[in-house]
């Protein structure tokens, strides 16, 4: 039996389920610690769009472009509503505030 589908990405969807997950971590150098800004290193982006065909970019802290500034307001906002601690029971940064820090988030 065939199925007509109204469009290729309808199509897509069906046949390709989620991608795999992706596993980084920091001691093989794709993710920074927290005491470092937390966030992918440039090893780790790479890793990651190979696995799942994205277009992750560098953090950008101070937006050159136009684009990057977008980027980094919806970063900032997208972030900053997340729910969790901004500190751990140690009074540490948690991986939600070293992120938003990296990115010069006010």
């Amino acid at each position: 039996m065939q199925v007509a589908f109204a469009t290729k990405t309808a199509a897509t969807l069906l046949l390709h389920k989620m991608p795999k997950s992706t596993s980084l971590s920091v001691g093989r150098g794709e993710k920074l610690p927290v005491s470092k800004g937390a966030g992918l290193t440039a090893k780790g982006r790479a890793k990651y769009n190979a696995a799942t065909g994205s277009n992750l970019k560098a953090p950008a802290p101070n937006p050159k472009t136009k684009a990057d500034a977008g980027r980094k307001a919806s970063f900032c906002a997208r972030m900053s509503g997340m729910p969790g601690p901004m500190k751990d029971e140690k009074g540490r940064l948690t991986r939600k505030a070293a992120s938003l820090k990296r990115w010069n988030c006010k």
